[in-house]
């Protein structure tokens, strides 16, 4: 049953935009992040907002929304200088996983070789998803603010730059 409701939406960059664009000033639940180790300003920003469960960290959007389950995204460009701090909106309190794009060429895909990866917690990288345990924070009724930082691949692993703007 759950994959004919996940056919009948449209799976597009814009799902879960709406949920998740903040007001101003946002009031109710919410993550307030701060990004660092950016290797560069180029191209966009991808946060994105997950149930913190194993089976549904990263899972197609798509399947989520149709589940009736959170999701959320935001897409923003990256201002040439100053501080970087994302806003996306919660459905409500909760525990949440979050994770980060930096989209360098603005194509809207993770390419290993070229983009930047980061996650609530900012855990240590390895060749594949991190346990949502691992990055869930929690949120309560109002703004909560969290930093991550930005992960690029070198050599054969995935870590922060050594100088991070």
């Amino acid at each position: 049953m759950l994959w004919m409701m996940a056919a009948s939406i449209a799976s597009s960059p814009e799902l879960g935009i709406a949920a998740g664009r903040c007001r101003v000033p946002e009031a109710g639940p919410a993550f307030l992040v701060d990004v660092t180790g950016l290797k560069d300003r180029a191209g966009r920003l991808k946060l994105e907002l997950y149930p913190a469960t194993d089976a549904d960290f990263l899972a197609d959007d798509n399947v989520l929304v149709a589940a009736g389950k959170p999701f959320a995204r935001i897409e923003a460009p990256i201002p040439q200088d100053g501080a970087i701090q994302l806003c996306i909106r919660a459905p409500r309190a909760g525990r949440y996983a979050l994770s980060l794009l930096h989209d360098r060429n603005s194509d809207r895909k993770f390419q290993l070789s070229i983009d930047g990866i980061g996650f609530s917690n900012n855990p240590k990288l390895g060749w594949s998803k991190p346990d949502a345990d691992h990055v869930a924070v929690d949120v309560g009724d109002a703004p909560q603010r969290i930093s991550i930082v930005m992960n690029y691949r070198h050599g054969l692993g995935m870590r922060p730059e050594k100088s991070p703007n």
